[in-house]
């Protein structure tokens, strides 16, 4: 497809041609790409906290004890391991269902788009001679005056005019038309490649938050759908990071599948934008099960819902509070769910609990071996 605009007084927009876009590795198609992508980045990530917390190398920023995690968690590894790859494979056959949904993804067209937006700059100045005259100030004396010396804040103030940026039409040295700023095109690139896209990912974030607070809810206040689904995702009374999505079944199906292909849908992001928010919310899944404070992990950081106050829903003393995740905590905020109080008794009474099974358990075992060198 070709396409060309030109509108009067206006630079005209540039043809295009779309085409199909390639793949974005070339070894792998964008189909399977997306598929596997956000799984890679689970066990990436996960593989590293799993080395942290196997030689202990940051105690100091631990949330739990060692012995913690093998005296109150009610599943083994394995069965954490598990049942993980087992949603894995649920989410990677809905992700190809998914996947189905949605055209072939088209390329080209991008320099036309980016003119679109610079065109809608250069119309929008032409408000600007009547927002200033609301203020007493003449935009067009003060373009005059400065016209010599800044003619692009001059042709601004003047409504978008600028007779000076002239270029010509495929090459042709005798058809001159109007030409865009240098400026307007870096604020339509702008607007284009980054404002947009970060809205909608902005969107998508907050579409799977309010999908999986108020799912994640209904899980804690319905008995039979917590005895039956989300209590196991409890038996980590104390998680870990490959532990995230230690779900059953239904519930990784309902509240993570299902509710990251329906903020993915209310965004309307591209496959491409798609693949970066399913890797990007991955990842901050895996690091709000980490069972770290690291002060130098950026996404514990940049909102207040991180590993350390998701820790505290899996606490029983904070298990019916905090159940925003995985990005803001707006919810828990407006609806009266987030945990308020000092959480450091709470913790310190854990660790101690766990320390004294530990202390049984050696000295029941130093007793055994007793008798038995006695006999």
């Amino acid at each position: 497809m070709a396409n060309g605009t030109v509108a009067a007084n206006l630079p005209p927009l540039p043809a295009y041609e779309t085409r199909p876009m390639p793949d974005l590795l070339p070894f792998i198609s964008d189909f399977w790409l997306s598929l596997v992508l956000p799984h890679i980045a689970y066990w990436a990530v996960s593989m590293f906290f799993h080395v942290i917390d196997v030689y202990d190398l940051f105690p100091q920023y631990r949330l739990h004890t060692p012995e913690e995690i093998t005296k109150r968690n009610l599943a083994s590894r394995y069965q954490v391991a598990r049942d993980v790859i087992i949603e894995q494979i649920i989410q990677i056959v809905c992700g190809a269902a998914l996947s189905l949904t949605e055209g072939q993804q088209m390329t080209g067209m991008e320099a036309y788009d980016v003119a679109v937006w610079a065109t809608r700059i250069r119309l929008a100045q032409r408000a600007l001679p009547a927002i200033l005259g609301v203020v007493g100030l003449n935009a067009a004396a003060i373009s005059k005056n400065i016209a010599a010396s800044h003619p692009l804040l001059a042709g601004a103030l003047a409504g978008g005019h600028y007779p000076f940026l002239i270029t010509t039409v495929d090459g042709v040295a005798e058809t001159h038309v109007p030409a865009f700023a240098t400026w307007e095109l870096l604020v339509a690139k702008a607007i284009y490649w980054v404002i947009i896209p970060g809205f909608q990912m902005w969107i998508a974030a907050c579409a799977l938050d309010a999908w999986q607070y108020f799912v994640h809810r209904a899980m804690h206040l319905n008995k039979w759908m917590y005895t039956h689904w989300h209590a196991r995702h409890h038996r980590l009374y104390v998680p870990y990071a490959y532990g995230a999505l230690y779900n059953h079944p239904v519930e990784g199906l309902v509240m993570d599948t299902l509710g990251a292909a329906v903020a993915y849908k209310v965004a309307m992001l591209s496959p491409r934008l798609g693949m970066a928010f399913f890797v990007v919310s991955m990842i901050k899944t895996v690091d709000d099960h980490c069972g770290y404070a690291l002060p130098w992990d950026p996404l514990q950081h940049i909102t207040s819902n991180n590993a350390a106050y998701h820790d505290i829903h899996h606490q029983s003393w904070g298990i019916k509070t905090n159940f925003s995740q995985p990005f803001f905590t707006i919810w828990d905020r407006w609806l009266g769910t987030m945990w308020k109080g000092d959480t450091k008794l709470r913790y310190e009474r854990t660790r101690m609990s766990a320390g004294q099974k530990d202390d049984k358990k050696n000295a029941a075992v130093a007793t055994a071996n007793g008798k038995a060198e006695a006999k």
